[in-house]
């Protein structure tokens, strides 16, 4: 796909955000289940059914997958496809590359050993080594873009507000 034919299939739809705002706010969704009798949590998404549980450091066996590695494998993806969609628009080709994320943790916070160490990523770097023969000044260009427009990065450095709950399923009386 080339620019040209991105506007093109993008088109329609910016004009339609445009005339009817609330047509572009959308409510993105994950499910998970608790089920069976280990330390895990079932995610079926578009990609296929993960299971997510306990990570090494805090006394998972590793055939899980560990959430903290998922939110980073989702900032990578998104901001892999931001960066090509980006490109795209830009017409700068891409040969290839690569898209890496990582982030600092430390297990001690989760695992409640000390309170003063953090729960969660107090930092994440996330870092594109791309294939083209884009002049530096496009590439800075192309990485303040994909930073502009990457759902999951613009989460991450503007974090939403936040709420949860928990809601008990009872059996009905009988």
């Amino acid at each position: 796909m080339d620019g040209e034919q991105l506007r093109a299939l993008q088109a329609p739809l910016k004009a339609a955000y445009r005339d009817h705002p609330e047509t572009a706010r959308l409510r993105l969704s994950a499910r998970g289940t608790l089920a069976g009798d280990g330390l895990t949590c079932r995610i079926e998404g578009s990609g296929g059914i993960v299971e997510a549980g306990l990570h090494p450091a805090t006394g998972g066996d590793g055939s899980a997958t560990c959430s903290g590695a998922m939110l980073l494998e989702a900032l990578v993806a998104c901001a892999g496809v931001t960066l090509r969609a980006v490109a795209t628009a830009m017409g700068i080709p891409l040969r290839g590359g690569s898209v890496i994320a990582e982030g600092d943790w430390d297990a001690r916070g989760t695992l409640g050993v000390d309170k003063s160490a953090p729960v969660g990523f107090p930092r994440v770097r996330l870092r594109f080594e791309v294939d083209s023969d884009a002049t530096d000044e496009q590439l800075a260009k192309l990485l303040s873009l994909t930073e502009r427009y990457c759902v999951v990065a613009q989460t991450l450095k503007n974090p939403p507000e936040f709420a949860s709950e928990i809601v008990p399923n009872r059996p009905a009386d009988g």
